[in-house]
């Protein structure tokens, strides 16, 4: 018997039996892939069925290289990004040839490895299920599905397929256990949204339940909050393929903030090209993250971790630590409601992310700030070792994202401004810019949803966790002394998802 399976029958046997011991510390372990991958570089030129299964073999290759390589460490499931295989920008002529139709996994079980034969054109779905059932770990992968349609169905696409962004997992015997079709669709019009909003789930020997969601959806009620909410669902897979946006969309800092605020664990898996600013994987808990952002190298990154099972008393909140300001006694800063007192002296207007926020300048070693957007007033209290040619406002944003897609925000931002003048305020700072300044802060706002996602990104596009975070009475707080880095952003993200 190989030796990776040896390791999973033990890991497997010691998860499982700590299944029933959470509170003595059980855990599995994970893998996330972080690809660079072989684009077609003629995506919206048809190809035939074979020449797309030969630039498909290249990127599978490198899959089953990863595969092997998770197994020897004790992985018991690897997670791969969206669009891994065939990259995107296809139209819906070229990308029929990149995809296969993936049976409904609650309706039959099916092993395309074991049984070839049943099913004509799925040599993806076979090479990767051998790839599971070899090295006996779950494998989780994104590619193209294709369900035919006919006039019986009177929304069945003219051209007679529904075609889907599609996530499916594979148990560690080849099997198919689940099947997810993307919800949010980000300027993809080679793929249509499902006609009902898909909640998927799969249980795991190691892991207990994992649900899925894809990219874009992470910004939207649908699917993700109905699978936290209502299907309570600890654990989350996300492949991705996310152009990065800083100061406030990093993809891994936005991972590990949803992570956080939402006290999920989230095994995260990007896309690696960074001439379109795509890095950023990770493993996140909300005690603790193994992540990977590089934008310097075409390399691919396999991250494995250890990862612990959620317990029904985890809050997602970091232990509680003080913040000691200069101008205060070391207890904790006043967390009371913000009050507007009219506007803010100094402040001025900026454009964030394609929003226009609120600022006021952040200047002296030591502070008490408030800025206001209509109801939503955010507080800074603030002291460290700011350098001069460093300049930092903090902003305020209540109203409705329009870029790409209309959803309704609700975010408070301490940011460190690219440039030399308050103009740039809200520009990006790169992740070759070294940031000196070090602050301690309390940051806090008077949200009026109830889903926040807390984020700290330092020099070097590192992350950074809160000593404290969550409600105190009726606002929603963040602090952190002794920063690891110089500070590029501290961020509440609000999300008020019934104003969309």
């Amino acid at each position: 018997m190989q030796l990776s399976v040896l390791i999973k029958i033990a890991a497997l046997w010691q998860c499982s039996f700590g299944l029933s011991q959470a509170s003595e510390g059980a855990h599995y372990i994970a893998a996330v892939y972080e690809h660079n991958i072989i684009f077609n570089p003629d995506p919206k030129v048809p190809r035939s069925r074979q020449a797309a299964l030969d630039h498909m073999k290249e990127n599978l290759d490198i899959y089953e290289e990863q595969v092997a390589a998770a197994a020897k460490q004790g992985a018991q499931i690897i997670v791969f990004p969206e669009d891994g295989l065939h990259g995107f920008n296809y139209t819906r002529e070229s990308i029929v040839s990149y995809s296969e139709t993936i049976p409904d996994p609650a309706s039959m079980s099916w092993s395309p490895c074991l049984q070839p034969e049943r099913f004509n054109g799925t040599e993806v779905l076979h090479r990767l299920s051998c790839m599971a059932h070899k090295h006996a770990v779950y494998l989780v992968a994104n590619m193209p599905d294709r369900q035919e349609c006919d006039s019986t169905d009177p929304h069945c696409p003219p051209d007679g397929r529904y075609q889907f962004n599609t996530d499916v997992v594979f148990s560690d015997d080849g099997t198919i256990v689940a099947r997810y079709h993307k919800q949010n669709l980000y300027f993809e019009s080679e793929f249509n949204t499902p006609r009902e909003c898909e909640y998927v789930t799969f249980d795991t020997p190691f892991a207990g339940r994992f649900g899925l969601f894809t990219c874009f959806d992470i910004l939207f009620h649908e699917p993700v909050i109905t699978l936290l909410e209502k299907y309570q669902v600890k654990q989350m897979i996300f492949p991705t393929a996310w152009f990065n946006e800083a100061p406030l969309l990093s993809a891994h800092q936005f991972q590990k903030a949803f992570a956080t605020g939402s006290g999920i664990n989230l095994l995260a898996a990007n896309l690696h090209h960074p001439p379109l600013r795509m890095t950023g994987s990770g493993i996140f808990t909300p005690s603790h993250s193994v992540y990977h952002f590089d934008m310097e190298t075409d390399k691919g990154r396999l991250l494995v971790s250890n990862v612990s099972l959620p317990t029904d008393s985890e809050t997602g909140s970091p232990p509680t630590s003080e913040v000691c300001m200069k101008s205060q006694d070391c207890g904790k800063p006043s967390a009371s409601k913000p009050v507007a007192d009219g506007a803010a002296p100094g402040t001025f207007h900026g454009s964030m992310s394609s929003d226009n926020y609120t600022f006021v300048p952040v200047q002296g070693a030591e502070g008490d700030l408030t800025v206001c957007d209509g109801s939503l007033c955010c507080r800074l209290l603030y002291n460290g070792s700011h350098v001069p040619e460093e300049l930092y406002a903090f902003g305020v944003f209540n109203g409705l994202h329009t870029a790409a897609r209309q959803f309704y925000l609700e975010v408070c931002a301490l940011v460190r401004c690219p440039g030399d003048t308050f103009a740039s305020c809200g520009g990006e700072v790169t992740a070759g810019d070294q940031t000196i300044t070090t602050i301690d802060f309390h940051l806090e706002g008077n949200f009026s949803t109830r889903y926040i996602y807390p984020s700290i990104l330092t020099s070097g596009m590192q992350l950074d966790s809160p000593d404290r975070v969550g409600w105190e009475k009726e606002s929603y707080v963040m602090s952190k002394k002794h920063i690891s880095g110089g500070l590029v952003t501290a961020t509440l993200y609000g999300r008020h998802y019934e104003k969309d």
